[in-house]
């Protein structure tokens, strides 16, 4: 099973400020997702996003944020303390959003560590990154009355005129290995993905060969991966690009620190 750190968490009304990053979680698994799936992994996720997706799985990081503020040094050292892997995965929320996310990963690098930071690819920040993981939000994500966990759809507008930045995007390609992994809903995503992978090869002087498009299916738990992944795998062959599976949901299900 991961290994989860003891980070005491701050409830949903608490206001989130200080100094460092707002740690949702901190724990150590398998890397579940993109090309590095099954890499032993220690995870920082922190809370904050700038975005709303209706499915999002790290509730806790968006609808309702919670975390403890921890120092640079303290996250490093928490890291250190997991002697089974160095790679980390930086991830969120939107983990791009904190100017501190800079100081992390530099740190990081200078103890050796790969970093893969997972973003929706609407913040580009100089930073050591090994593989920048951009997951752009398509329209499907967009949380419309009846698909807002709250129900109000009241983020609706805002998420879809913040959901795709061509600049933030493209240089995060160019400056960074990539992947750009889309959340497949259903055939219906397709048209957007292929419009939105040629305006990103057209807008980058980085090569973006199939083989670095990964399509994954949308789901929070076994049961609703299994009603999608065939379908999705199904669509990965027709175009060309490559399926991602979620592991950690096939191996945890819907666990939190996994």
């Amino acid at each position: 099973m991961p290994v989860a750190s003891n980070v005491d968490e701050l409830a949903p009304g608490d206001d989130i400020e200080g100094d460092g990053l707002p740690i949702n979680e901190l724990f150590c698994s398998l890397q579940g997702e993109g090309k590095l799936s099954g890499v032993p992994s220690v995870f920082v996720r922190t809370s904050g996003c700038n975005l709303r997706c209706w499915f999002c799985d790290s509730y806790h990081t968006s609808w309702e944020p919670t975390g403890a503020w921890l120092s640079i040094d303290d996250i490093v050292d928490e890291i250190l303390s997991y002697k089974q892997a160095d790679h980390v995965v930086f991830t969120g929320g939107e983990p791009m959003i904190h100017e501190e996310s800079v100081e992390l990963l530099d740190e990081l690098a200078d103890y050796g560590y790969h970093t893969t930071v997972e973003t929706n690819g609407t913040i580009f920040r100089d930073a050591a990154i090994d593989l920048a993981s951009i997951s752009p939000k398509l329209a499907s994500s967009t949380p419309t009355a009846e698909r807002d966990p709250k129900g109000d759809g009241e983020w609706a507008d805002r998420h879809e005129q913040r959901r795709i930045d061509m600049n933030a995007l493209s240089a995060l390609v160019d400056q960074y290995d990539s992947q750009l992994k889309f959340v497949v809903t259903g055939s219906d995503d397709m048209p957007e993905i292929e419009a939105l992978v040629e305006r990103v090869r057209d807008a980058t002087e980085t090569s973006v060969p199939n083989e670095n498009v990964l399509l994954m299916p949308e789901g929070m738990t076994r049961e609703e991966l299994d009603a999608k992944r065939n379908e999705v795998a199904e669509l990965a062959m027709e175009y060309g690009y490559r399926y991602t599976p979620r592991l950690h949901v096939d191996l945890w299900n819907d666990a939190p620190g996994t």
